[in-house]
């Protein structure tokens, strides 16, 4: 379901299992997996690619070229940038255009939540299942599981797939949701 009020290019590629909401705008080249929702107000770029079940609130910016594996959650009002030193003109003054700017896209890895008004900045990798916390701004990639928060982010705690922050256990972390037990070895976190 598109909303008619919402503004898809007729050379995006949105599922129609997918839903798009009132005043969204998703860019030509963007890809729309099966059962996204994006929510009203939502900017998809050109070539962003959004995988299957993924949800992308109100209001999100999401700019090229970010990816979105499958299951992705992206609050309201997170916002990816794309450009590491932005300037509209160049060193004599002159506009810049599409060949004097190199973009570095935002990847989120499969199952990762970013929570409402997270700033994400361009060429960061957030890991699978990894939770980042709203209101956070990350500069460097997140790993799988890790629950990042503040400004900028750092690594606060672990999550399980369930979203739940993981409790340790003699030594090992341990999801309160669902039992699942994980290890830590050099920094990273395994399901065991």
């Amino acid at each position: 379901m598109i909303d008619p009020c919402a503004n898809v290019d007729e050379r995006a590629h949105v599922a129609e299992s997918a839903t798009v909401w009132h005043l969204s705008h998703v860019r030509e080249h963007a890809t729309v997996g099966e059962n996204c929702i994006v929510g009203r107000g939502a900017y998809i770029d050109i070539g962003v690619s959004v995988g299957n079940n993924c949800k992308i609130q109100n209001n999100a910016l999401i700019y090229a070229p970010a990816v979105l594996e499958d299951g992705v959650f992206i609050g309201p009002a997170v916002v990816f940038t794309n450009d590491s030193y932005p300037r509209a003109v160049n060193r004599d003054g002159t506009m810049k255009s599409e060949s004097d700017w190199d973009r570095k896209g935002v990847t989120v890895r499969r199952g990762a939540a970013i929570g409402a008004g997270a700033v994400v900045l361009g060429g960061v990798e957030i890991g699978e299942w990894a939770l980042v916390a709203a209101g956070s701004v990350v500069t460097k990639d997140v790993p799988a599981h890790a629950l990042v928060a503040g400004v900028p982010a750092r690594r606060v705690g672990w999550v399980g797939r369930s979203g739940v922050t993981l409790q340790e256990e003699g030594g090992r972390m341990v999801d309160p949701a669902d039992g699942t037990i994980y290890d830590v070895q050099s920094g990273v976190l395994r399901e065991s």
